[in-house]
């Protein structure tokens, strides 16, 4: 039997990282509670840039990570502490963050963490490959490397009850990289971020991405991923508007840090 299609949403504006935060956890009641009723639950790919801000990993503790907080949101950035894996990293405009939201025993044997984990780094690799005639080296560590010091790629997720959350980002413009500076990102020493625009030199869109990396999700996780249609998907539907129309409102955001 074959699976059915994801459903993908491009958010046009930077989002505010905890109502994206909340938006995920919506989404996941909503199809746990579905999978559970009538099995009508959605797959879904959301993609989006974050309004600036930096992110703890679920197993730093705020003692840990209290004067980095006071720090860095003193030069113009948010700073949270998220529930997926990982150390300190940043997300902001110039990175593309995809959060995909699969219910992984939809596959036959259910797809595990590690192979999901896997396939999303390939996801990336192969993009950068195909778009851009980049390739990346391999690494021990998870994420997607240009060379040993360049990180350009981060991945951290969190699967409760097979369904997943959090996700993957891929630097694409200059501006992430003035952020990233600030920190020694996922507890790397020596290793800097670096992006699709450093690395080819030249101006690069980040909506013109967003096609090719859709396509290429779906190769890996063999799958069709079709754009979603807010005003059929309820509730759903209605809690992604609500974030997008709530992300105009918010308006300008810092470019650069403030000091």
């Amino acid at each position: 039997m074959s699976l059915p299609p994801i459903l993908y949403h491009h958010f046009r504006q930077p989002l505010p990282y905890v109502r994206t935060l909340a938006l995920q956890e919506k989404l996941h009641q909503l199809q746990l509670s579905q999978r559970k009723t009538n099995n009508s639950h959605k797959d879904v790919l959301l993609l989006l840039q974050h309004r600036p801000v930096y992110t703890a990993g679920r197993r730093q503790t705020e003692s840990s990570v209290s004067d980095e907080r006071i720090r860095l949101t003193s030069i113009g950035a948010d700073f949270v502490t998220a529930t997926r894996g990982g150390e300190l990293t940043y997300h902001g405009p110039g990175q593309i963050v995809g959060y995909p939201l699969l219910d992984l025993s939809r596959y036959s044997p259910t797809m595990g963490a590690r192979d999901y984990v896997c396939r999303m780094q390939k996801a990336l690799e192969l993009h950068l490959k195909e778009a851009h005639t980049i390739t990346p080296i391999p690494s021990e560590h998870t994420g997607v490397f240009l060379d040993p010091a360049t990180k350009i790629g981060s991945i951290g997720v969190q699967v409760r009850h097979r369904l997943t959350s959090h996700g993957f980002s891929l630097n694409i413009t200059r501006e992430p990289i003035a952020w990233f500076d600030r920190i020694v990102a996922c507890g790397l020493e020596g290793v800097n971020a670096g992006s699709v625009e450093t690395a080819q030199d030249k101006v690069v869109h980040l909506d013109d991405e967003i096609s090719g990396l859709v396509g290429r999700f779906g190769r890996l996780y063999e799958r069709e991923v079709v754009p979603m249609k807010l005003e059929e998907e309820g509730e759903m539907g209605e809690a992604i508007a609500a974030l997008e129309e709530e992300a105009i409102r918010a308006g300008p955001w810092p470019t650069a840090p403030t000091s």
